[in-house]
């Protein structure tokens, strides 16, 4: 190879070099000067497992960051209003959202809905997951689920389920049963969860999929039969309680995954920064003990699992709704 040959080789490899480094450097800038004010959290009810998540990943995320994290309660129309707020909001990191669920499945549940859960968000951290757990009244003269699910047969429309508002995961668990098993049960609505427990304990309902950290007072309490989980695993929210996917259905899976979230198009390095200090937060000790006696589980995950989640989830919710014929109430 020629001298000139080998210099214009050399003076494309600098041009390359140049431009690469000039592309970083918006990049580091921006991670380096984020965040440059407080942070604003929107999620659901104040008192609510989200709300006390929240609060835990601000508390210690803010001194990292240099900034406080402030917590905003947006939860009485199934997040409609927080997930409309952050959509919107400038793709700065400075506003987020934390929610479950039923964020993502509001598209199927509501018509034009004023935003896409894939579209419109940056997805940073699955943060915890919650799980469900099937329960019965104690003088149900069940023992497991494929015993439930033959006297269900066998009494179809004759057993009755507790369940929260529409499309929530105490619903959708018990339609995503009856799909896979050919059952056909009863749907009562209630307000909340207190109620729902109450009737279900009294026998003026039959059953229910309350979350785990609702059902698990019962169940240890023995004023409830508690016959599976609904994870795809075991849980060490409850020791030796079988799954139902084990119990007779297989496949079968419900669970709620909380996803913390940015506008779209926040730059990567914003998103990945305020990953690196989610997790860190959420791999604490104490942060890990407050949450699994809450009733949940960490995760904790990078950016790309929650955006395959997220896609995977509205998949198979939306094929149960539609099925099921749920609509927001």
């Amino acid at each position: 190879m020629s001298r000139p040959e080998i210099m214009k080789r050399s003076f494309r490899r600098c041009l390359l070099c140049a431009a690469f480094s000039a592309a970083a450097v918006p990049l580091l800038t921006t991670a380096q000067s984020f965040p440059s004010k407080s942070i604003r959290v929107f999620t659901a009810e104040p008192g609510g497992g989200l709300d006390m998540l929240g609060r835990l990943i601000g508390q210690g995320a803010a001194p990292s960051l240099g900034q406080p994290m402030i917590i905003l309660n947006r939860g009485a129309d199934s997040g409609v209003e927080a997930a409309v707020t952050v959509a919107k909001a400038p793709p700065d990191g400075h506003t987020l959202l934390l929610y479950g669920s039923t964020m993502w499945t509001q598209p199927f549940l509501r018509a034009n809905l004023p935003y896409d859960p894939v579209r419109d968000f940056a997805p940073i951290t699955v943060a915890v997951v919650s799980i469900n757990v099937l329960v019965v009244n104690r003088a149900l003269p069940v023992r497991n689920v494929k015993e439930l699910i033959s006297l269900a047969k066998a009494r179809p429309g004759e057993l009755n389920y507790a369940s929260g508002p529409a499309g929530t995961t105490t619903q959708l668990a018990a339609e995503l049963l009856m799909q896979m098993t050919g059952t056909k049960m009863v749907r009562v609505n209630y307000r909340g969860n207190a109620p729902a427990i109450a009737d279900v304990i009294s026998g003026q309902v039959q059953l229910m999929f309350p979350t785990s950290g609702v059902g698990a007072l019962h169940v240890k309490s023995g004023r409830l039969k508690g016959l599976a989980v609904t994870s795809a695993e075991p849980s060490p929210l409850f020791p030796g309680m079988p799954t139902v996917a084990e119990s007779g259905v297989p496949g079968f899976e419900s669970v709620t995954m909380s996803g913390l979230f940015a506008p779209t198009d926040t730059p990567a390095a914003i998103i990945q920064r305020l990953n690196q200090e989610v997790v860190r937060v959420l791999n604490m000790a104490e942060v890990k003990t407050i949450l699994m006696n809450s009733g949940v589980e960490v995760v904790g995950s990078a950016p790309e699992h929650l955006a395959s989640m997220l896609k995977s989830e509205m998949a198979k919710w939306g094929k149960v709704i539609k099925a099921a014929g749920v609509r927001a109430e």
